[in-house]
């Protein structure tokens, strides 16, 4: 995609965003009888979105307002999801009580932003929710004093798209967001799973993880360790830079790769990002490496000519050579030297389409390769 195409995509609003406006026009409601429709709020840069809503509901003490999410052009799990927000005035208690209402997750393992057995309602939503019903209070004069539960329609069923049964977020979705604002095919949300899953498997004390760039080479994964805890597992997707790097400052024991023979070529590579968009195969570096294998003058000129590392792979297996044990082990390489010296063992497992085994590097750490 283009960056003028990028430009063009419209932007969304996250779920702590939209939990925001749900819970202010309900605590205005509270303390003036009326909803706001629309309801503005400050997002945590500055902007001043209006949301419309698309439930009111008054009764003694007690008021729920909904937005309906709108994620711009993201290819958000949540887009046109209904966030609610009740607010219950609280007279025993100081500040702001958060409660997961249907759809909303509890944290049921460390290692996450919000402590376990809290809602999982991250922290930048929940200093927003706190800012937008701080000021209302101060504008009546009175003290804030509420419990806020968060909903999310049809979140449980929607959380099962999502990283959240494999963090030990049970019961629905996250109410998440930084700035508010969605921006559309960002790599950054997906990164910043990954890194929760490490941070996860590091707070409960595992010693081994496994990150696949797929669902075909995740089932080959499971097949070669059954007994991981669901944890342990990581959905990588294209971004082994960002494992590989936050790996390298928060590590874990033993880390383990499965992917297909492509994405791991281009790992092999040095690629961060293994996206057909953002990265593709130098043929002549794998000719090299085939060449070193003792390939064919033949097999040598085919690869450099070629486009798809399957085609190769089939070739090479006509010269009775391990493609996949090759790339396996300069995988291997590549994926220690981005973790600098980092107490991680690394192990690769290169499948092809169907998960096939193609090739496999036993784990090794990085004194125990020479540097490239």
């Amino acid at each position: 995609m283009g960056e003028s195409e990028q430009k063009q995509l419209r932007t969304g609003w996250t779920t702590g965003a939209c939990a925001t406006a749900a819970a202010k026009a309900a605590y205005a409601a509270l303390l003036s009888g009326e909803f706001p429709d629309p309801v503005m709020i400050t997002l945590p840069r500055g902007e001043t979105p209006a949301f419309a809503l698309t439930l009111e509901k008054l009764a003694d003490g007690t008021a729920s307002a909904a937005i309906t999410k709108d994620a711009g052009d993201d290819p958000d799990v949540t887009h046109g999801a209904c966030v609610q927000a009740k607010v219950t005035l609280n007279p025993t208690i100081k500040g702001i009580r958060f409660f997961a209402g249907s759809g909303v997750g509890t944290v049921t393992k460390p290692g996450l932003p919000v402590p376990v057995g809290e809602p999982a309602i991250n922290p930048v939503p929940r200093q927003m929710i706190t800012d937008e019903l701080q000021k209302l209070a101060d504008k009546h004069g009175v003290a804030l004093a509420v419990d806020t539960e968060i909903s999310i329609e049809n979140g449980e069923e929607l959380a099962q798209k999502t990283m959240n049964p494999r963090l030990g977020i049970v019961g629905g979705l996250s109410v998440l967001g930084t700035t508010g604002i969605v921006r559309p095919f960002s790599c950054a949300a997906w990164i910043a799973s990954i890194h929760r899953g490490v941070d996860v498997a590091r707070a409960t004390g595992l010693t081994h993880v496994a990150a696949a760039t797929g669902a075909t080479s995740e089932d080959t994964l499971r097949t070669f360790y059954p007994e991981l805890s669901e944890q342990a597992y990581l959905d990588m997707g294209d971004f082994s830079g960002g494992l590989l790097k936050y790996l390298r400052a928060h590590p874990v024991s033993k880390l383990t790769i499965a992917g297909g023979i492509a994405k791991l070529t281009k790992l092999a590579q040095g690629a961060m990002d293994l996206h057909s968009a953002r990265s593709s195969v130098d043929f002549r570096a794998l000719a090299q490496i085939l060449e070193q294998a003792g390939a064919s003058a033949q097999l040598i000129q085919q690869t450099k000519e070629a486009a798809l590392v399957s085609h190769v792979a089939q070739l090479a297996e006509a010269e009775h050579l391990d493609i996949g044990d090759l790339i396996a082990r300069a995988a291997q390489k590549a994926a220690l030297c981005i973790l600098r010296n980092a107490p991680v063992s690394v192990e690769i497992i290169v499948t092809d389409r169907q998960g096939k085994v193609l090739g496999h590097a036993a784990s090794e750490v990085a004194e125990e390769l020479e540097t490239p």
